[in-house]
């Protein structure tokens, strides 16, 4: 029979054992790597979209799976390092935005990889084609061919008695001649000239806001550039402090301060992101998943930069906005 001291100590035994076998039990969660080229603030829609795809593929954060955030900061050469780091944790999967995922597939070929993308991904040599990835990377494209037109029509609601509206362009962007003629012939259409102007670093700027500002143009639109995307909050006040009515591509540019955005949605994107992910989780080979394309589009007005530029939004246009930023 069992006496009172060797009773206390299988007892202790044990409970010194669950703690243990708890760390153990969360060990084996898998880790999901998240990775952006920007910063934390401004990210917690998309942040929340992901989790909410994930949640629908069967997986929630803290029970089933843990996520490894690593933020860019808007600073790219800290993204090899980031990424590196993702891989020597042993991620199960990287998510990646479309600047972050060149440094994850530098870092890994064995680790799953799903990128967001505003661009063509077969183009950028992410993958071999749409349908059949191959490799280890797959993903969400967020773009559409006619998103130029679209933008350029939105903004000359805001300023139809603007003979001119300016383009921004990237010339190290993916097709920028591509982005340049779609912007050209959407002018054409409406009925107004469209003045391309150029930017290729931040030393740039100040020339192409002289250009756009000595031409009289009446609005700015931003063509899609993860440069552009990176040093959003200093366009937006080049833009407010030469008076002039922006709109860029994801609901980012609106958030730092540009009159809008307009895009396919990035929260569907990570939405759907999150879905993949799951896939993942559940053995599905990135090589066999086909890159999905963007059926959502978000229109995101900012009433504090419209007021600050003294311009009434029409309320047709507010109807039609996904969100409104106070």
């Amino acid at each position: 029979m069992m006496n009172w001291r060797e009773f206390v100590t299988l007892i202790g035994g044990a409970a010194a054992a669950w703690p243990l076998a708890a760390r153990a039990q969360q060990a084996a969660i898998p880790v999901i790597g998240f990775l952006r080229s920007t910063s934390a603030a401004g990210s917690a829609q998309l942040v929340a979209a992901f989790r909410q795809g994930l949640k629908e593929a069967g997986f929630v954060e803290g029970q089933d799976v843990a996520i490894d955030f690593r933020w860019g900061d808007d600073q790219p050469d800290r993204l090899p390092g980031l990424a590196a780091d993702l891989v020597r944790r042993q991620a199960a999967v990287i998510i990646a935005n479309v600047s972050a995922t060149r440094a994850a597939m530098a870092a890994t070929t064995a680790i799953p990889i799903v990128f967001l993308s505003g661009a063509d991904p077969v183009r950028r040599g992410l993958v071999g084609s749409l349908n059949r990835p191959g490799g280890n990377v797959t993903g969400v494209v967020f773009t559409s061919s006619d998103l130029t037109a679209k933008q350029l029509g939105v903004l000359h609601e805001l300023v139809p008695q603007s003979a001119s509206i300016a383009a921004l362009f990237d010339p190290a962007a993916p097709e920028p001649e591509l982005q340049m003629r779609e912007t050209e012939e959407a002018g054409r259409t409406i009925g107004r000239q469209v003045l391309i102007v150029k930017a290729a670093d931040e030393r740039d700027f100040a020339a192409a806001f002289g250009t756009i500002v000595q031409a009289g143009a009446g609005g700015l639109l931003v063509g899609s550039s993860a440069f552009f995307l990176s040093r959003r909050r200093q366009l937006a006040t080049m833009a407010a402090r030469h008076t002039l009515p922006a709109i860029g591509a994801v609901r980012s540019f609106a958030e730092a301060g540009f009159l809008m955005s307009y895009g396919a949605s990035q929260t569907d994107a990570y939405r759907r992101a999150g879905h993949y992910a799951g896939r993942i989780l559940k053995g599905s080979k990135p090589a066999d998943m086909p890159v999905e394309l963007a059926t959502k589009f978000d229109l995101v007005i900012n009433l504090a930069t419209a007021k600050a530029l003294g311009l009434d939004v029409p309320d047709k246009l507010l109807a039609l906005a996904d969100e409104v930023i106070e």
